[in-house]
């Protein structure tokens, strides 16, 4: 089955551009690249992959060209500084889209089409990409996958990696499978950094979360590494609600004597993940809990560009490090860019615009022009991605493969042209591109405009909004902020004041269970009694119930009930009080609720007809705004 072509080059004017930009697009029509979508699975491709000779069969590894930049001029390539300042010197080289895991937060459980190998990057282009990259500026290169560990040529790409003039730094991320056997070899070959994916220390655990065997494997390639002189040997570990938060401790006192840097990873959304928010447990969150454990937990300095904020346990050999992509985003300081297995470019990893580097290098493209079109495409990376509700509304690759090919549409400014519109049909694929050439936008601006559509039986709509939306700050919410970040409101600068809340709800339960509760004639006991104690407990909880709550030490929490005879219903009444920075607004309602639904749990045995209703804020005092909620005989 044909699928459309992903043909999206970006170029912006430089030096006579345009007449190299019509010989590109020229000789890329004439040579008809179609792309042909894999039906296989993960299962029924085979493990190994080698050097595309067909794909590649007319490109040829280009000798080392005069640098296009000068040094005294230019501290940094311009092609890899985008428009907020920030040099993209880390590159991340995707060497294939196969993995001997299913981890449920990487792919979908029914697993991903595999792109053919034919359009996957040979070694030769690869190398390619790396040299160019380097000669730019980029100084450390990261290895991942997939499993990068599948391809049978990794110690050959690391090995000519380490040759490159002005590549410091050579990491990989693998999920540990096969490490254990390769490692000794590819420390000969070069390789400077480890990263180590485990999420789980109990083997059944990490067998559901993987869906497959292999924890003591993973766990042999972690002691080797260490054996190695490896320091730190970094874990990765995704977090996530009701799977493996309860191992944060477990974790944690891993460090203790080992050379580790554990890191904890909000969960984030990619397609077929099933992304929910309140699966992802937050940073601040995360970081609690082990403080509870280890309170003298110290911060550590981190560097300009670290993603993970780092802390050490006073005495303890290693570090815990926390990557907060959905809660606290470190955009501002990204310098990383990212080249995906089918030679894709992604300048943000929750962006869904790619430029293929592959199509561009095959159609038999200078340096320059491949330079052209990467300084396009950072030239156009956002100061921030959208937040984490809008990302899991977004089409993005599934994690393991960070793409099916989609249409698109781009911008094309340059001098000299207005309003040119070109279409360019690619045979055997429903798909075109369309060039908009305006001569009145600035150079500097690497005006290209990315589009994708889902259906590839449409081609994609232009409209990419080119700055963020304007936040109404009246009705900014107060624990989220402007992107939509969960934030915890800084009540530091507040003075102490005596605050009360009131809360109530009320439970309809039916005439035979309200008798039976009336009378204390319960099979359970006494409803009320417990129901009383388990809203005042509840009251201590509620920071630990609500993520974004500030723990407030209570000066009294108070329950009553009225017995409503005529409506067989019993009205609860939360009081809490404080002396605090912030209201008891939430303690208050939590206790109505969790006295409600004891009450229910008392009451079930005789029947399941009951009604909790009306849970609401009755009142508050002693903040900067009172409330009182009217009655209707007060309206």
């Amino acid at each position: 089955m044909a699928a459309p072509v992903s043909m999206c080059c970006r170029l912006f004017d430089r030096n006579g551009a345009l007449t190299r930009v019509r010989k590109l697009f020229a000789r890329r029509v004439n040579r008809s690249i179609a792309r042909s979508c894999s039906g296989v699975t993960h299962e029924e491709n085979e493990l190994e992959l080698t050097d595309s000779t067909i794909a590649g069969s007319n490109f040829k590894t280009r000798a080392t060209q005069k640098r296009l930049r000068d040094d005294s001029i230019l501290p940094f390539s311009a092609f890899l500084t985008d428009n907020f300042g920030r040099r993209h010197n880390y590159l991340r080289i995707s060497l294939t889209e196969k993995c001997n895991f299913r981890c449920q937060y990487c792919m979908p459980e029914e697993g991903v089409k595999l792109t053919p190998r034919g359009q996957l990057l040979s070694t030769s282009e690869v190398l390619t990409l790396a040299r160019l990259f380097v000669q730019e500026g980029v100084d450390k290169i990261r290895l991942t996958g997939g499993e990068p560990l599948i391809r049978p040529d990794v110690l050959h790409i690391i090995t000519e990696l380490r040759k490159l003039e002005g590549l410091k730094t050579i990491a990989m991320t693998t999920n540990g499978m096969n490490l254990a056997r390769l490692l000794p070899n590819l420390k000969d070959a070069g390789l400077d950094l480890i990263n180590i994916s485990l999420d789980s220390l109990v083997p059944a655990k990490f067998e559901f979360i993987v869906r497959r065997k292999g924890f003591h494997k993973v766990m042999e390639g972690v002691e080797k590494a260490i054996e190695l002189g490896y320091s730190p040997v970094k874990i990765n570990c995704v977090v996530m609600r009701g799977l493996n938060e309860d191992e944060l401790l477990d974790f944690a006192a891993l460090t203790e004597k080992k050379p580790l840097e554990v890191r904890f990873i909000e969960y984030m959304p990619f397609d077929g993940n099933k992304w929910n928010f309140k699966k992802m447990v937050s940073y601040q969150e995360m970081l609690d809990r082990i403080r509870q454990k280890w309170p003298d937990l110290e911060k550590l300095q981190a560097g300009q560009t670290d993603t993970a904020k780092t802390f050490k346990v006073p005495g303890f050999k290693g570090q815990l490090g926390f990557i907060t992509s959905m809660s606290d985003h470190f955009c501002r300081s990204c310098n990383r860019l990212r080249i995906t297995a089918d030679g894709n470019l992604k300048v943000c990893l929750f962006g869904n615009s790619e430029v293929s580097l592959r199509d561009v290098l095959r159609s038999g493209a200078s340096d320059e022009e491949l330079l052209q079109i990467i300084g396009a495409a950072v030239g156009r990376k956002k100061k921030q991605h959208a937040g984490m509700f809008s990302i899991s509304q977004m089409k993005n690759r599934p994690m393991i493969l960070i793409a099916d090919p989609h249409p698109c549409t781009f911008l094309l400014k340059d001098q000299g042209m207005l309003n040119q519109k070109v279409q360019l049909w690619t045979p055997g694929a429903a798909v075109f591109c369309t060039l908009l050439i305006d001569a009145k936008i600035n150079q500097r601006n690497h005006p290209v405009r990315f589009c994708h559509s889902q259906n590839s039986n449409k081609v994609a709509s232009c409209k990419q909004s080119e700055s963020n939306q304007t936040t109404d700050l009246k009705a900014q919410l107060t624990h989220t902020d402007a992107q939509g970040r969960a934030t915890m409101v800084d009540v530091g600068g507040k003075l102490p004041t005596c605050r009360t809340a009131v809360a109530c709800a009320t439970v309809s339960l039916g005439p035979t269970a309200f008798r039976l509760l009336r009378d204390n004639q319960l099979a359970k006991g006494d409803a009320l009694t417990v129901a009383q104690l388990a809203g005042i407990m509840a009251s201590k909880q509620t920071s630990t119930l609500i993520p974004l709550c500030h723990p407030l030490p209570l000066d009294h929490t108070s329950v009553t009930f009225h017995l409503d005879e005529l409506l067989n219903a019993v009205v609860i009444t939360a009081t809490c009080r404080t002396t605090g920075r912030t209201g008891v607004e939430m303690e208050a309602l939590t206790t109505a609720s969790v006295t409600a639904l004891t009450v229910y749990d008392m009451c079930k045995a005789v029947s399941h007809d009951i009604i909790i209703t009306d849970i609401k804020l009755v009142s508050k005092t002693g903040g900067e705004k009172d409330f009182h909620r009217h009655s209707k005989q007060e309206e």
